[in-house]
């Protein structure tokens, strides 16, 4: 690990001075889990580490009328075990459950989970976001794809948002709020999430001297929801797809849905082709795999990942059937 300076201000205004004095050298330092993984790997080498922990707003869960407002360095495990996320976003806690291991949420926290990098092994072994050869040749698209994109892959993007948190937000519906040297800023999440074309672009619309602040969910009462995940095996493990699904009923018909997929493209997937095939109807085995096979109709599989176009369908049908009741 190369030589850094350390910061650990007590302030948003500290620490946005403290990023803005490193000249874009600087790094936002808050449970660490993979940032730490980043810099030992020498994939990033930050000149100063500002830690945020210290600046206690960040941090917890208010709820209002409003709905839910989630501090960015709050932790998994805290937002696992929170009443309120328990008794009315069931499918975001579901996914909290299941995300890495019982040590990991306990350092993790929800804005580093949103925030952090893709696990696409040609990026963590130091070949770049969007890898080429030395001839310009996408490495991603003649080399071991197995678990990259069969969404949003037409650019030469192909590996797939890493956060299996994001997925359930989005359907719900949640917005990011951000802080900078020009003032505070609010965006949907699906928004934040950003598929890159070029190698110095990110994967998120986040600038060097910005911070997540928080997240903030509407409120969900009368909301069906559900989250389903599907990976090799139930010990700790990166999903091969995910999907999370929100629907608002009117009687037994669905009046307006949200289908989010997890892991199958460069940011998680909404899907507005699953949610138009299930608005208007009940929620049944024939109208969960209409939206299902909706879901994946445009994926473009490389060419060692077609399983994972089955496992997408999979994915959104029985997320579709666990919100309504009928799995």
């Amino acid at each position: 690990m190369r030589a850094f300076e350390y910061a650990s201000p007590t302030s948003t205004k500290q620490a946005l001075s403290l990023l803005g004095a490193a000249s874009g050298g600087a790094l936002v330092l808050a449970g660490g889990t993979d940032l730490l993984a980043l810099m030992k790997d020498d994939i990033v080498h930050p000149k100063r580490l500002v830690n945020i922990k210290e600046i206690r707003e960040l941090d917890g869960v208010a709820s209002s009328s409003l709905g839910l407002r989630i501090g960015a360095l709050t932790t998994l495990a805290d937002l696992a075990d929170n009443v309120n996320i328990v008794k009315d976003y069931s499918a975001l806690a579901d996914a909290l459950n299941e995300a890495a291991s019982p040590q990991i949420r306990n350092m993790a926290t929800l804005g580093g989970n949103l925030c952090q990098r893709p696990r696409c092994w040609y990026f963590r072994n130091g070949l770049g976001l969007l890898p080429k050869d030395q001839s310009g040749k996408d490495l991603v698209a003649t080399g071991e794809n197995r678990y990259h994109a069969i969404l949003g892959n037409d650019g030469p993007a192909k590996f797939v948002s890493p956060s299996s948190i994001a997925p359930a937000l989005i359907a719900y519906g949640a917005k990011i709020r951000l802080i900078g040297p020009n003032g505070k800023r609010e965006l949907p999440l699906d928004k934040f999430f950003v598929i890159p074309k070029t190698e110095d672009q990110r994967e998120h619309d986040l600038k060097r001297d910005e911070i997540v602040t928080e997240v903030v969910l509407p409120p969900a009462a009368d909301l069906k929801s559900a989250h389903y995940e599907i990976r090799q095996k139930d010990a700790f493990d990166w999903p091969l797809a995910t999907a999370a699904v929100v629907f608002q009923m009117s009687g037994s018909t669905v009046q307006s849905a949200r289908v989010v997929m997890g892991y199958v493209a460069p940011t998680p997937w909404l899907s507005e082709e699953a949610a138009q095939a299930i608005i208007g109807k009940s929620i049944s085995e024939e109208t969960a795999k209409a939206a299902a096979d909706a879901a994946v109709q445009a994926a473009k599989p490389l060419s060692q990942n077609a399983y994972k176009v089955q496992l997408a369908r999979v994915a959104v049908k029985r997320a579709i059937l666990k919100a309504g009741g009928a799995a």
